[in-house]
């Protein structure tokens, strides 16, 4: 039931994103649509939170292949060798993405593929060996446990709202947006329903697992069906770092390159033609981070400001209709049905979530906001900026 929820809630932001992102052409995503809808502070604060949710999820994520591998080589979840290991993961995807584009999303797209067969294995074979009684189950649920799983969902389900980011350099970004958006979300939430339908139908003490996926297989493929998991969970993840690594350092780049950051961030290597200042940057903090963090923290802080841009987005999805912006083309090519009740629900879908977050989470992101006002005020008075 919560993943059917909070697939419908990613799709009511899903569909704003389409609708707004039809409208340019421009690197930038949710950055460029409330800069464009709300004035330069409001959309840096929402390109700030974006970026700052590139980072965290990246080092949320890296924290997570460690524990992934433990399953089979259990040195590797603590002490220097998982230091090493995320240390030379992090130096790795960083060189791919410094020397082009091409090469970083090659990477990305090899790593999805090769992710979705386990998952396509694992669902097609435990559907056979579902158990009923797990489902028929119904145990209380604290809006403190609601909040915070609602929370992990929304971090479970992100990384749709970078989509639109890189536009600058896609052939066509009014058509393809919309439907990467649309059918993005649509296929996370059917893979990850049937995947967790037929863990919770398969594994009795689910909750107790640091390892579902890779426990569940094991008892109904063996030894096989857990490396098989094993094998696709740590491939999922440092898919999911290269992609972090590549639009976030666009983030960055965009932020910079229309004058909101110091433009030293916006330099283009001469050689590779990237980004190279922003990547190191991105790459550096989130590495500092993936070193300090645990998953589970830096998760659900990720959500935390990942909730800003879903709401900004949605506003600016009501304001970019009313009337003629400066640098928005006039005609959005894709509409969201029923007029404004989607960008509404999506706007109260994502406030009811965030302030269900913790007096901790709350903090975290209103330091955050905070943070990146301070950068701006200090951005405005740097005797040089970007000229745009």
């Amino acid at each position: 039931m919560a993943f059917v929820m909070a697939g419908l809630a990613s799709m009511l932001v899903a569909l704003c994103f389409a609708e707004v992102g039809s409208r340019f052409k421009e690197t930038g995503g949710p950055y460029l649509y409330t800069r464009a809808a709300f004035g330069r502070f409001v959309g840096f604060e929402v390109g700030w939170m974006q970026w700052i949710t590139r980072v965290t999820s990246w080092a949320s994520v890296a924290n997570g292949i460690p524990l992934a591998l433990g399953f089979y080589v259990p040195a590797v979840t603590t002490g220097v060798s998982r230091t090493v290991f995320i240390v030379v993961l992090f130096l790795i995807l960083a060189a791919i993405n410094y020397r082009g584009i091409q090469q970083a999303a090659w990477t990305v797209n090899l790593f999805t593929i090769s992710k979705l067969v386990p998952l396509i294995i694992f669902i097609a074979v435990g559907v056979f060996f579902i158990q009923a009684e797990p489902f028929t189950r119904l145990t209380p649920i604290s809006w403190s446990q609601g909040s915070t799983a609602a929370l992990l969902l929304i971090f479970a389900f992100g990384g749709f709202d970078v989509i639109p980011v890189p536009s600058g350099e896609s052939s066509n970004p009014r058509d393809q947006v919309p439907f990467a958006m649309i059918s993005a979300v649509s296929g996370v939430t059917l893979v990850m329903l049937l995947a967790h339908v037929v863990a919770l139908g398969t594994l009795p003490g689910l909750a107790q697992s640091a390892t579902p996926l890779a426990d569940s297989a094991f008892l109904f493929m063996g030894t096989s069906g857990a490396i098989i998991i094993g094998v696709g969970a740590v491939i999922s993840m440092i898919g999911n770092n290269a992609g972090q690594v590549l639009t976030g350092s666009r983030m960055l780049f965009a932020l910079s390159e229309n004058g909101d950051l110091p433009h030293v961030l916006a330099r283009i290597h001469p050689r590779f033609q990237t980004p190279s200042t922003s990547i190191l940057v991105t790459t550096g903090l989130s590495l500092g981070l993936a070193l300090s963090g645990s998953f589970v923290v830096l998760a659900t802080a990720s959500a935390v400001a990942r909730l800003v841009v879903y709401a900004g987005v949605g506003a600016a999805t009501l304001r970019l209709r009313k009337s003629r912006f400066v640098g928005v083309l006039p005609t959005a090519k894709f509409r969201t049905p029923f007029g404004a009740i989607v960008p509404i629900l999506a706007i109260g879908v994502s406030m009811i979530i965030l302030f269900g977050a913790s007096r901790e989470q709350l903090i975290a992101g209103f330091g955050a906001l905070l943070i990146g006002a301070v950068v701006f005020v200090l951005n405005n008075r740097l005797p040089i900026r970007a000229s745009r």
